[in-house]
């Protein structure tokens, strides 16, 4: 299993104290398809590690431990720096729509020291016409025009040198790979966003690019599990049907396969898949595709133990025609999602509210939580190393 250099360098004070210090790394933990028991902190291999991990999560009240499962495009500066002091939000997300001077300005400084714990600066950078930052570090072809142009070592140096500058700019995060197989025309939803309809040459170039992003110390998530390149439409403006499970086996998911222990986080897509979800619940909030991706058995892959986010909750008709910001929030992370992502903060403290009662309540087990936390803590490089 590859080593991926850690997102953020930074510790807290608790962590100091409560462990020997961070691991660096992104580097997966030994996988398990066994669910979480119920218990206050996951279980780990001794005592010690488990009162290491005790440790960790201490530093956060309850609303802060799912605070740290959310992450919520902001506006600016101002709007970042508020939702972070005030409900210590795990990661914010910059958008199209996000003032660039938060990060060309280095205002992102000022975000992060309001974080008791790094936080997470997440961005949508594939190239094409998904580039969120171009206008700091140039644009780049799409990925179906990367393949005709360079080879996958020379997309590697290409990519090597704009992870590098994201990095510099704060940002920690990329939503990319898109990883999704399809021969679909360039400007459909997934359409050039796909390297190919060939998923070898997906995995090819994913491969280099995830490897690009974590040597600049970037983390990468691989997008739309199970499969958006054959969907029957776009979930930005209603439900995606994608063919049957059993179709998807030799094709959409032969990327996730091949690459689910590149140190990659994962997001899940808001897709409707025959012979996997229950009519109305896309893949984003099912518990039968969260399983298949962290058992790996359904689709012959190793079991996944590292991040699962979901596609945006509060912007895609997929998901909104169908629930409230909250009741899909809440759907995801009980369905086993680690992080919930969606496009504004306004709903932030509402979205916590609710959270909490389905702890109370035991709809969300507080052990799954504390797991959750735990992952996002690897992924950010930030985890206690017992």
């Amino acid at each position: 299993m590859r080593l991926v250099p850690g997102i953020v360098l930074a510790m807290s004070a608790v962590v100091l104290t409560a462990c020997s210090g961070s691991s660096g790394t992104n580097e997966s933990a030994p996988s398990s398809s066994e669910p979480v028991p119920s218990s206050t902190v996951p279980p780990t291999t001794t005592p010690v590690q488990q009162d290491c991990a005790a440790g960790y999560l201490s530093q956060f009240t309850q609303r802060q431990k799912l605070a740290q499962l959310l992450t919520v495009g902001v506006t600016g500066e101002a709007d970042a720096e508020n939702v972070v002091k005030t409900e210590q939000i795990g990661g914010i997300f910059v958008g199209s729509w996000t003032d660039k001077a938060m990060l060309a300005q280095h205002q992102i400084d000022k975000v992060q020291s309001a974080s008791r714990t790094p936080l997470m600066v997440t961005i949508d950078e594939e190239g094409g016409r998904v580039s969120r930052a171009k206008d700091l570090i140039g644009p780049a072809p799409s990925a179906r025009a990367t393949v005709s142009q360079m080879s996958a070592d020379e997309f590697y140096t290409f990519s090597l040198d704009r992870a590098q500058q994201l990095k510099s700019y704060g940002v920690t995060v990329d939503f990319a790979p898109d990883v999704d197989v399809s021969s679909q025309p360039d400007d459909s939803v997934i359409g050039d966003r796909s390297f190919s309809d060939d998923p070898n040459v997906v995995v090819q170039y994913a491969d280099a690019y995830i490897r690009a992003a974590h040597n600049a110390g970037i983390g990468t998530v691989m997008k739309h599990f199970p499969g958006h390149g054959s969907g029957s439409g776009d979930s930005h403006t209603g439900a995606v049907r994608t063919p049957p499970l059993e179709q998807l086996q030799t094709s959409d998911l032969v990327p996730y396969r091949r690459l689910i222990d590149s140190g990659s986080a994962v997001m899940v897509g808001h897709l409707d898949v025959p012979g996997l979800t229950e009519p109305g619940k896309p893949a984003s909030i099912s518990k039968e595709a969260m399983a298949l991706l962290r058992n790996g058995t359904g689709y012959d892959a190793a079991p996944f133990d590292g991040v699962i986010f979901t596609d945006d909750l509060g912007g895609m008709a997929a998901i909104t025609a169908r629930m409230s910001i909250e009741d899909a929030v809440e759907a995801a992370l009980v369905a086993g999602a680690d992080n919930a992502l969606w496009i504004t903060t306004d709903a932030v403290p509402q979205v916590l509210d609710r959270l909490e009662q389905a702890v109370r309540a035991d709809r969300l087990p507080g052990s799954q939580v504390d797991a959750s936390v735990l992952r996002m803590a690897k992924y950010k490089g930030t985890a206690p190393h017992c």
